[in-house]
């Protein structure tokens, strides 16, 4: 059931109002190079937890805030300090969690960036920076949306809210189901917001249905016991880089599509996308073809994927005429929503094994795994997400699947069965998440925290 509607229109005027005090304070969170990788400064990230905690804190909604970390299960160490703020529901209201990350991907090549990567910078409508969209944008479109709340409705907030913001994501959220197991009470919620996705475009939101598992490792391949001189032994002796092509390319059919026996396709329709749209929202080069086959979208939101994404071998500057003996490359293959990651994992290193060639050594290490996620949309929670997206943003919503993985979800679906999971985000298919010139649309920002206003105060509304 639900109760009589606050005036929305102040809603609305709260949350525009703070606009730009929720951007000055996005550009502080991007100048904290808060990354979860051992080889930056960790202290950073407890600069940017703390950051955090502050805003939470400042907002006047929650009972309690702290900054946490909990136990790697692997290895017992701690993981990276994540932001839990909590405040109990009252006369049967729901409790919201509001989810999103504060550590960002290293900057990569800064001479690729045309400013630097933590210097946010605002130009042509876009604030630049690394993690200016993914996750700072969605740190801060929550802590807005709070903001909001607390000035239209003062103490009379019923809502039970959960903010937390974890701090390695980029990472592999090796703590995430330790934290969880820690604080499983506190963070009951009978919905959960995850605002680490995007939107179809600038100006269209999206609600996210479907997203993509993933399974990462590193193969070596070992020829040679030592390295050999390439003139007194090529042409007799296989090199381990030479294997290690053979091998890879065996992963993939002519058209690019996957050519692994046992990794599986979702069938589901797809919106109209063309190849036009695909090459401005990639950069694909002119004379470059698309790869696979079906629809686009198809390919990237119900099909498999396989990249080699990192590779240890000699660099050019050092390269010398030597049969290399040993090659590792890392393995990163997208899993279709709805096949396990742990059985496409085990169907690509049969298929490696079995096509290894000249008899070359394999070895599988670093295996990392994580499930897609396919979202149940019969609940209250996606249709009123879909009314404040379609009120916040002027537009009807789009049921998005993203190629991407967000592994973490499925642990919040193991941990709390009963939620309703909305996959939400503020960036849009130029915002170059990842990538150098990482950039957050600022109107977009704007529809995003109107909407998550107005899905918070329908959600206090209600009685559960």
């Amino acid at each position: 059931m639900t109760s009589q509607l606050p005036a929305e229109p102040q809603l609305i005027d709260a949350a525009e109002g703070g606009i730009p005090s929720a951007l000055a304070d996005l550009g502080r969170l991007v100048r904290i190079p808060g990354i979860a990788w051992p080889a930056f400064d960790q202290e950073q990230l407890q600069r940017s937890a703390q950051a955090i905690a502050q805003l939470a804190e400042d907002t006047g909604v929650f009972d309690e805030v702290r900054v946490r970390t909990a136990a790697i299960p692997e290895t017992g160490e701690q993981g990276q300090p994540a932001v839990l703020a909590t405040r109990a529901a009252r006369n049967g209201r729901p409790t919201v969690m509001l989810y999103a990350h504060h550590d960002v991907q290293p900057p990569g090549d800064e001479a690729l960036w045309e400013t630097p990567p933590f210097e946010p910078t605002v130009r042509d409508g876009r604030l630049y920076g690394r993690g200016a969209a993914d996750d700072k944008a969605g740190v801060m479109a929550h802590i807005a949306a709070l903001r909001a709340l607390r000035e239209t409705y003062g103490d009379d907030l019923d809502l039970g809210i959960v903010l937390f913001v974890e701090g390695e994501e980029e990472y592999g959220s090796r703590s995430f189901t330790s934290f969880l197991a820690d604080h499983a009470e506190e963070m009951r919620s009978d919905v959960i917001v995850v605002a680490d996705s995007g939107n179809w475009d600038a100006e269209t939101p999206a609600v996210t249905v479907s997203l993509r598992g993933n399974a990462k490792f590193h193969l070596t391949v070992r020829t040679l016991d030592h390295a050999s001189h390439s003139g007194m032994f090529g042409g007799a002796v296989p090199d381990a880089m030479m294997a290690t092509i053979r091998l890879l390319s065996t992963l993939w059919n002519d058209d690019g599509s996957v050519a692994v026996d046992g990794l599986a396709a979702r069938e589901a329709e797809t919106p109209a996308y063309d190849e036009d749209t695909l090459r401005s929202e990639t950069g694909l080069l002119p004379g470059v073809q698309p790869i696979g086959n079906s629809s686009i979208l198809s390919r990237i939101w119900n099909k498999p994927s396989i990249t080699v994404t990192g590779i240890d071998f000699t660099s050019v500057a050092a390269a010398s005429n030597t049969l290399s003996p040993e090659v590792t490359v890392v393995v990163s293959a997208r899993v279709a929503p709805g096949q396990s990651a742990q059985d496409a994992y085990d169907a690509i290193e049969r298929h490696l094994r079995a096509h290894a060639p000249f008899g070359a050594e394999l070895a599988f290490s670093e295996i990392d795994l994580g499930n897609g996620f396919l979202v149940d949309t019969s609940g209250w929670a996606v249709e009123t997400a879909r009314g404040a997206m379609r009120d916040g943003y002027g537009k009807d919503p789009v049921d998005l699947g993203v190629g991407g993985s967000i592994p973490f979800i499925a642990d919040l679906v193991e941990r709390y069965p009963g939620a309703q999971i909305l996959v939400t985000g503020v960036e849009d298919p130029h915002s170059r998440a990842h990538s150098p010139n990482e950039s957050l649309h600022l109107d977009t920002f704007r529809h995003a925290v109107l909407a998550e206003t107005l899905l918070l105060a329908r959600a206090n509304a209600r009685t559960v």
